[in-house]
């Protein structure tokens, strides 16, 4: 295994410097690392049924449209389900309660498996079928199935305050929160969910996410069964054309994975600036955690930098693809 940590948590010169122990808010890859992984236990010891409508959990799903009906959990993992990328539910909710309302009520932006939106609302959906069947909360399963059993020492939602040093800040929130963010969720409808969702709120480190790639590319062993990661990481075959597996994502053209991962690698993406791909015929995961956002989420260049480095990272291994 390779670490470098480069720069600072923020431009300021006295900052501190960064290192494979920083800790980032890694945003929607707590989708991968959280949601899914749960998603993927659960249904190994036969307790998730992929093709259960969300009705069955959440009546008031499809009061309004009874097209919401034919809504599966497999939907919300593969992003079909027709429901929109992003809403700003933290602008009409004060309570966690009143945002997951908000998120069961949202109307769809499509037919049902007709078109892959990638939803954050799909998943602050599942994060809660989820805990409904685990029943406990995706924090408390996660942290005692998960992170601890992975030896994720620095790996947790809502950290604790004695942390916050070793976590840089993700933005300096003018019109939200009034304050520089650092230490708690940046994604604001998280925010509002007390830093407890299935689409963001788990804060890990490089260090962190590299032994839980490994896990991964161990077919999953301790936590998972072999035939499991083969199948949640399996490209779905509809609706055509999506590179989507169930929760995790899959290289496409072009790809922000770069040119050269195997058409068998899975990862995600985060907002604030992190991302974890994971390729299981090379036997190489990289991850890259920076805090993008920092001040203002004005910055774009993650999008040009990201498929740089992990060509640049292949290629140093191997001379390419």
């Amino acid at each position: 295994m390779l670490w470098k940590g480069l720069g600072r948590f923020t431009y300021d010169v006295e900052s501190p410097g960064i290192s494979p122990v920083t800790i980032y808010d890694i945003a929607s890859v707590t989708k991968v690392v959280a949601a899914t992984t749960m998603a993927m236990m659960l249904y190994e010891r036969g307790k998730l049924d992929l093709e259960a409508p969300v009705v069955n959990f959440f009546p008031q799903f499809a009061v309004a449209d009874s097209t919401k009906c034919d809504v599966t959990i497999r939907m919300l993992l593969a992003h079909s389900s027709g429901l929109p990328a992003y809403e700003r539910l933290f602008q009409r909710a004060l309570l966690r309660e009143d945002l997951i309302d908000l998120a069961l009520t949202t109307p769809l932006a499509a037919p049902p498996g007709t078109r892959v939106e990638y939803s954050d609302i799909g998943f602050i959906i599942l994060g809660e079928i989820l805990g409904q069947i685990a029943g406990e909360r995706i924090d408390q399963f996660c942290q005692r199935e998960i992170f601890s059993v992975l030896d994720m020492s620095s790996t947790r939602y809502r950290p604790p305050i004695e942390w916050k040093q070793q976590i840089p800040p993700t933005v300096s929130d003018a019109t939200f929160r009034r304050r520089v963010v650092q230490g708690e969720v940046h994604d604001e409808n998280a925010s509002v969910m007390q830093g407890v969702s299935a689409h963001a709120g788990v804060f890990s480190s490089a260090l962190d996410l590299s032994g839980f790639a490994h896990c991964m590319l161990n077919g999953g062993n301790p936590i998972l069964k072999h035939e499991t990661v083969e199948f949640f990481t399996r490209r779905e075959l509809f609706p055509e054309g999506t590179s989507r597996a169930l929760g995790w994502d899959t290289p496409s053209v072009p790809s922000q994975s770069g040119g050269h991962l195997s058409s068998r690698a899975f990862g995600h993406l985060g907002y604030t600036g992190t991302s974890l791909w994971i390729d299981p015929e090379r036997q190489l995961s990289i991850t890259m955690l920076t805090n993008r956002t920092w001040p203002d989420c004005t910055a774009q260049g993650i999008r040009r930098i990201r498929p740089q480095v992990h060509d640049a990272i292949v290629e140093a291994l191997n001379g390419g693809a």
